[in-house]
């Protein structure tokens, strides 16, 4: 068993000098891998299948399951045998989500991502009315159209009003949309096919909406209940940021809101419909 053998709050290496890698307990990591294989697959396992998946024999991965199992991390139905996690890695769980501001993490982000995308990017969330904007970080090129904290944005026009139209439950979209004076929006084929084209590529875009000349890229961020909790935002002059699904800015903005999601625990593949 391969233990730290340094105290867990010892000083950090003097400067200049190389970075020592924090050893661990290999047991618990191995040990480990078991929960990983149960929260990939996302349902009980039998016990030959769980440590298959963790990549070990079952002789090798039954005495794990036992300790987990008397911590609670890991319950094994009486009626099937199979494993499942516990109530332990419920509360650990629920913790976690507690303890996860979305809005502080997706602003920590945007200084970095403005400078990938090279543009002006930004957090939205649902406010009162719809999307609203709570956090502009300026990008290298001047984008002459007002976005600041506090505004709202269309919900039809905007490309992360049409994202929060894609997750968001109808019920709230649909008083978003009368709001806006838009209230037959949702019975409107054409923007049912722009819905559904965001929910299956996972951005939204759009040029020459609001302002001519100007375009913006927008992608969902979720929770760890799939729930839509904001949206990140990219704007800029048609002419110096690609606004293609497919595209750089695209591809940066998907990417981070991935890794958020992931962050506050969201399930590998983005809700397919709204609610």
């Amino acid at each position: 068993m391969d233990m730290h053998s340094e105290h867990p709050f010892s000083d950090p290496a003097p400067d200049g000098a190389p970075a020592r890698s924090s050893r661990g307990i290999q047991s618990v990591e191995v040990g480990g891998q078991l929960l990983k294989a149960l929260v990939h697959t996302g349902r009980p396992m039998a016990l030959k299948d769980l440590a298959g998946a963790a990549g070990m024999t079952a002789a090798k991965a039954h005495p794990y399951l036992v300790s987990f199992g008397k911590l609670g991390l890991i319950e094994q139905d009486s009626a099937t045998g199979h494993y499942g996690l516990g109530s332990l890695a419920m509360q650990l769980g629920l913790i976690s989500l507690q303890q996860k501001d979305p809005v502080r993490m997706a602003i920590a982000e945007l200084p970095g991502l403005a400078l990938r995308v090279g543009a002006t990017v930004a957090v939205s969330v649902w406010g009162n009315h719809g999307p609203t904007i709570i956090q502009v970080e300026q990008g290298p090129a001047d984008v002459h159209v007002t976005m600041r904290h506090g505004t709202t944005a269309s919900v039809r026009r905007t490309a992360n009003g049409k994202v929060f139209a894609a997750f968001m439950p109808p019920a709230k979209v649909q008083e978003a949309l009368a709001h806006d004076g838009d209230a037959d929006a949702l019975n409107d084929p054409l923007f049912a096919q722009e819905l559904q084209a965001i929910r299956d590529e996972g951005i939204s875009v759009v040029k020459d909406r609001l302002v001519g000349g100007i375009c913006a890229v927008a992608a969902p961020v979720f929770d760890g209940f799939g729930r839509l909790v904001l949206c990140l935002v990219a704007i800029g002059p048609i002419a110096t940021l690609d606004s293609s699904v497919h595209g750089e800015p695209a591809r940066h903005l998907r990417e981070t809101a991935s890794a958020l999601s992931r962050r506050l625990g969201a399930p590998g593949d983005a809700p397919a419909h709204a609610g």
